[in-house]
């Protein structure tokens, strides 16, 4: 197992000790276009079997469990992944950016997330009634109680995984990631069809975040010595502290929608809502992680060379627009097959749900892109300001569209992001730096075609095979719908450009290194 996951004996650099080794990037520099290029064979491929994985236990899961022990379980996680950014304090990014780093800085950002993880396991555990009686739901008590172990298992992981990615050791990290997903989906299946019920749900992240922390360890050989002063992590501690509260902000306001429905619809309508968010939003997260974690340290790593910095970004964000665009408007003319073809017929009323969540996912990712520009310039204030803007934004879109029911909340959330939050974000995102607002501006509308192109086609080519099952629509619709999309949009010069970029410096790339 140690030579899959990456473990590997560690040469001492020259005129330094083994343990720099975790920490030097200097070999990284001479060719990082090429470990650029590699990474993102290896995180994207791991995101493909993830997807496969996602949406295996998707189905199998929405087949052994109801909507409202889904919605049980999603009211304590709506609570659960707003702390759980306090355990990371933003250190994570800060030992990634740094350029320089040693031995006891690391060290003492490991036992700051540790003990910073513990007491919000106490916390939890702590506020585990009090949720209760917010949700007028006793078993959210017990719920709440195992899944606050989850803090301390995934705090004791968090500088393990920063040195991995710092080093840009994407195998390692993919093989983790898949086989902590496996376990958890055969632990949560094997639950569920024995007949526990939401606890099911339960024990897939527990089994999750222990076989994350033990194969974390594994791989990366590093450990932590005893906390010390005067080390100099001070500046890194204020730089986290930005993104703390910034990552606070948003998560507060992305998690909230699922409180504010749990309190105010309860179990079973959150259950509709959640799986209709998951079905589109996972996807996106699994696009968006592998680009995230290759393109920050890149970035990091160029942050002295403006036009190679600029020119990378945008090739990364044209890219991501290339998939995203077209992704949304698939979905949305298909929303009613792949709800019933993932989910299943109990999980109608997901449809609706489901379909107006893609007006929501052609701007999410596209705004998410400032985040790669802040962290890997460490202007954590400026994240903090977007952050706290756009989250304001977000949580009043919420409760505007709380009076038109789940519905209302949905389209609320898609106009507000695109009239108020995107502008919020990319204004302050271009105001410093080599990437300006009028670079992603001018980046998404000139590939905003792509969406009309691949919707037209995509829903022309469901009128085919309308009177078909719902696979059928699928297996057929979207091929079709690409195939047909892919020269409508390529008419355009961005996005032909676009294209032809990705294919010749990536995917044939890929293709050579596979």
């Amino acid at each position: 197992m140690s030579s899959v996951i990456g473990v590997e004996k560690v040469q001492p650099a020259a005129g330094g000790d083994a343990a720099s080794e975790h920490f030097r990037t200097d070999h990284l520099l001479r060719n990082i276009d090429k470990h650029a290029i590699s990474a993102g064979f290896v995180t994207s491929t791991a995101q493909v079997i993830k997807f496969v994985l996602n949406f295996g236990a998707a189905a199998v899961l929405a087949r052994l469990l109801s909507p409202k022990e889904f919605g049980l379980v999603g009211m304590v996680l709506g609570v659960t992944s707003i702390l759980r950014i306090f355990k990371e304090l933003g250190l994570s990014t800060a030992t990634v950016q740094r350029q320089e780093i040693t031995q006891q800085q690391v060290s003492n950002l490991f036992w700051t997330n540790v003990g910073v993880s513990g007491a919000l396991t106490l916390v939890t555990a702590a506020a585990a009634p009090l949720a209760a009686w917010f949700y007028r739901d006793p078993r959210v008590t017990g719920i709440m109680l195992a899944l606050s172990l989850t803090f301390v298992l995934t705090g004791s992981t968090v500088q393990h995984q920063a040195l991995l990615t710092r080093q840009m050791r994407f195998l390692a990290l993919s093989v983790i990631d898949l086989a902590s997903m496996l376990l958890g989906f055969v632990t949560a299946v094997w639950m569920a069809w024995s007949g526990y019920s939401y606890w099911a749900l339960v024990g897939q992240q527990l089994a999750l975040a222990a076989t994350n922390l033990g194969m974390t360890w594994i791989a990366s050989r590093w450990r932590p010595g005893l906390p010390r002063r005067n080390s100099g992590v001070r500046p890194m501690l204020k730089f986290g502290a930005h993104l703390t509260l910034a990552d606070l902000v948003g998560r507060v306001s992305v998690n909230c929608d699922s409180v504010i429905i749990g309190r105010f619809f309860g179990a079973f309508a959150l259950g509709l809502y959640g799986r209709a968010s998951v079905l589109l939003t996972r996807p996106l997260e699994q696009l968006l992680d592998p680009i995230s974690v290759v393109l920050i340290p890149v970035l990091s790593r160029l942050q002295n060379d403006n036009e190679r910095y600029r020119r990378s970004f945008l090739h990364a964000y044209d890219t991501l627009a290339l998939i995203t665009f077209p992704f949304a408007a698939m979905c949305l003319a298909l929303a009613n097959p792949i709800v019933l073809v993932v989910l299943g017929p109990k999980w109608t009323g997901v449809i609706p749900l489901f379909g107006a969540f893609t007006a929501v996912a052609i701007t999410l990712p596209l705004s998410i892109v400032t985040a790669w520009l802040f962290s890997s310039q460490a202007r954590g204030k400026d994240q903090l300001h977007s952050y706290t803007w756009a989250g304001a934004v977000t949580v009043a879109a919420y409760f505007a569209g709380l009076h038109w029911g789940l519905m209302g909340v949905i389209i609320s959330l898609a106009i507000t992001s695109f009239a108020i939050r995107m502008p919020i974000l990319y204004y302050l995102a271009g105001r410093s730096g080599p990437v300006s607002a009028s670079d992603l501006w001018s980046a998404f509308f000139a590939h905003l075609p792509c969406w009309a192109a691949v919707y037209v086609s995509t829903a022309l080519a469901r009128m085919l095979v309308i009177h078909h099952g719902p696979i059928v629509q699928v297996l057929v619709a979207a091929p079709l719908g690409a195939a047909a999309g892919v020269p409508l949009f390529m008419i355009f010069r961005r996005p032909r450009q676009s294209t032809l970029y990705t294919w010749n410096a990536v995917v044939r790339k890929w293709m050579a290194a596979a």
